[in-house]
């Protein structure tokens, strides 16, 4: 186990540990989930549905 103030790799626990998180980004098994256009315009304001019709 180390120390917080003395490791290298902070955050991380250890050098493979980095390493693994980065695989993870890299090969998009860790995804930031993202709003589809559709749910964004249903959040609208109601003013282009009123003009459609």
């Amino acid at each position: 186990m180390t120390t917080w103030e003395e490791n290298p790799f902070r955050p991380f626990c250890s050098e493979r540990c980095k390493l693994t998180d980065l695989g993870g980004w890299a090969t998009e098994t860790y995804r930031v989930p993202a709003k589809m256009e559709e749910e964004e315009d249903e959040g609208g304001s109601g003013q282009e549905e009123e003009s459609r019709e």
